[in-house]
C-alpha cells in the first residue's frame, strides 16, 4: 500500500496529464458551465477513489464517464454554446456556433475536439472507450452537416 504522500504525487501528475483534457472533453459536451461543474466533481470523485482508480487501465475515460453522470444533474439550463463576437474573433463564421449546436454531442465533441483542440482520433477514442473508426464515422457525419448548415460545398 502506498502512502498518502506517494498516493498524493501521483494524483498530482495525474491531474496535470490528464485535468485540462478531460475539462475540455467535458465543455465540448456540456457548454462551459455544465462541463465546468462536471470536471470539479470527476476530479473530487477521482481525488477520493484514488487508489483504486489508480489501477484501471484508463482512469480518464472513468473520469469522462463520471462526469457524464454528473452533468446530468447540472442540466437546469440549455445548453448553449458562448456566443461569438465578431470583434474578439473574426475568424469564425457567426453562424458557427448555431450549427455546432444543433449536432449531436458525439458529433459536437468529435470536431471541437479534433478540429478545435487537435486531438487524434485515437485520444477520443480512447476518452469515449471506442474505436477509432466510431470517432472517424462521427467526425465525419458531423463535418458534413456542418458544410450543410452552412451551405459549404467541396466542389
Amino acid at each position: 500500500m502506498l502512502m498518502e504522500a506517494d498516493l498524493a504525487e501521483d494524483y498530482t501528475d495525474f491531474l496535470h496529464s490528464v485535468g485540462s483534457r478531460l475539462r475540455r472533453a467535458l465543455i465540448s459536451a456540456y457548454g462551459p458551465e455544465v462541463g465546468a461543474e462536471a470536471t470539479a466533481d470527476a476530479l473530487a470523485y477521482a481525488w477520493e477513489n484514488w487508489e483504486r482508480l489508480r489501477a484501471l487501465d484508463n482512469p480518464a475515460g472513468y473520469l469522462y464517464r463520471v462526469g457524464q453522470s454528473k452533468a446530468r444533474h447540472y442540466r437546469r439550463r440549455p445548453r448553449r454554446l458562448p456566443p461569438v463576437s465578431e470583434a474578439a474573433l473574426p475568424w469564425v463564421e457567426p453562424g458557427l456556433p448555431g450549427a455546432l449546436q444543433r449536432l449531436s454531442v458525439r458529433q459536437r465533441q468529435a470536431v471541437l475536439l479534433c478540429h478545435g483542440y487537435g486531438w487524434t482520433l485515437a485520444e477520443v477514442a480512447d476518452l469515449w472507450g471506442t474505436g477509432r473508426s466510431t470517432v472517424q464515422r462521427q467526425l465525419e457525419r458531423a463535418m458534413s452537416k456542418l458544410r450543410r448548415d452552412m451551405g459549404v460545398s467541396l466542389d
